[in-house]
């Protein structure tokens, strides 16, 4: 008779171990930890570039100041900026005045000017010979790395290197030979100055006695600086002009961002006015800073860099392909956005830079790994960092996840759930 209540009270055991076993449950539930909520970034492979973002002004790479190569009464200037020009055209007239004027004394300035044109002249003659000189060294460099290059002597990079350097010398040679064009046409200017002067006679008309200032160049006016007629003493500027194709870009970097900066490095603009980015590479940083007060009225140091736009196969691939004369539209003194590109690896394993932080054991970088769900605290060696990826040599792979943005809340084994 008894057998048949033991099955009801094991029953009844059983409903009681479940049910404390389910209240028990419930409390573990109410409180465990939540997992934290967290923003995630998966580390990948590829192109890492890191630049120098800063403003900059095209600007004519050799414009012409034409001042009066004696003194004497201007006659009055007809051309405006913006009126194209050509080589030999008269730009302006000047009235020496009577020959009585040209005394000794005028005359022995003008010799002076002569002489000192010439020697102006002597000296970027010496600049040219120079800078064909690396030139044409440069040209036998890349010469000898294409021939290394195709045996696999060398890598890519270091025949890049040899290319930037060839295109700094050209880049050189030809500023140098435009310096040479203009100390030539000063000392053409004062030689002509020095035999009108002497040349005069009392019996000679006006448009006799007026000495015509003629254009070195094909281009346009710029500037004009006098325009009504007026007296005018020796070396008094009239005009400037200049190519408006021969365009160059300068850039005002801070000190600490320009000793990162070499020639040959490439540039992008952006945010020039028009579709697409156009290309150039630095040709020169100058060596001196200058201070410039900052928005925020801090003192900075500032260093002038000087970049040429790219031409024919100098273009980078991000060059856009409808747009290889962009250029053109830009004048002289017009605002462009600079990138340059100061280094750059197209197989580099990148983080975000919102997922690295210093750590406190030892100072280190770190970042949170994502392991089943939880936190691992793992410290990385950074390399090179552009503000919005960095360079991971040691501490994480391709295809990993990291926490962006860690909180307070966020620790080593703490569980977590992306958003």
């Amino acid at each position: 008779m008894t057998a048949p209540s033991q099955p009801r009270h094991l029953r009844k055991r059983i409903r009681w171990i479940a049910l404390v076993g389910g209240l028990l449950l419930l409390v573990w539930l109410g409180f465990r930890p939540k997992a934290v909520e967290v923003d995630l970034a998966e580390i990948t492979r590829g192109l890492l570039e890191v630049t120098v973002d800063e403003d900059g002004e095209t600007r004519i790479r050799e414009p012409y100041l034409i001042s009066a190569p004696l003194g004497g009464r201007l006659i009055r200037v007809e051309l405006e900026p913006g009126d194209i020009i050509s080589e030999g055209q008269v730009l302006a007239a000047i009235d020496p005045g009577e020959p009585g004027l040209l005394d000794a004394r005028s005359r022995a300035e003008a010799e002076a000017r002569l002489k000192a044109a010439e020697a102006a002249h002597k000296r970027t003659l010496s600049q040219v010979e120079i800078a064909r000189a690396e030139a044409e060294k440069a040209e036998r460099y890349v010469e000898r790395d294409r021939r290394l290059l195709e045996k696999g002597s060398i890598s890519p990079p270091m025949f890049e290197d040899t290319r930037h350097a060839l295109r700094v010398a050209l880049g050189s040679l030809t500023a140098a030979q435009s310096s040479e064009d203009v100390a030539r046409f000063e000392m053409d200017q004062a030689e002509a100055a020095l035999v009108h002067s002497r040349s005069l006679g009392s019996d000679e008309t006006l448009s006799g006695r007026e000495f015509k200032i003629r254009s070195p160049i094909d281009g346009v006016v710029l500037r004009r600086f006098q325009e009504s007629s007026t007296m005018l003493t020796a070396a008094s500027g009239i005009l400037e002009i200049g190519d408006p194709e021969d365009l160059e870009v300068r850039i005002d970097v801070l000190s600490e961002d320009a000793v990162k900066i070499q020639p040959g490095q490439p540039v992008r603009l952006v945010n020039w006015g028009g579709n697409g980015v156009l290309n150039a590479h630095i040709r020169r940083v100058e060596p001196s800073a200058f201070t410039k007060v900052s928005a925020l009225g801090v003192d900075e140091q500032r260093v002038w860099v000087y970049a040429d736009f790219a031409k024919g196969g100098d273009e980078m691939e991000t060059l856009d392909p409808e747009i290889p004369a962009g250029r053109a539209l830009l004048g002289d003194g017009y605002r462009v956005e600079a990138q340059v590109v100061v280094w750059k690896k197209d197989d580099a394993i990148k983080a975000p830079s919102g997922s690295l932080f210093r750590n406190e054991a030892d100072g280190g970088w770190a970042v949170y790994r994502v392991v089943e769900g939880r936190a691992v605290l793992t410290p990385v060696t950074r390399a090179q960092d552009n503000g919005i990826e960095a360079e991971i040599t040691e501490g994480l792979d391709e295809g990993d996840q990291v926490i962006l943005h860690p909180g307070d809340r966020v620790a080593d084994g703490v569980r977590i759930e992306g958003r």
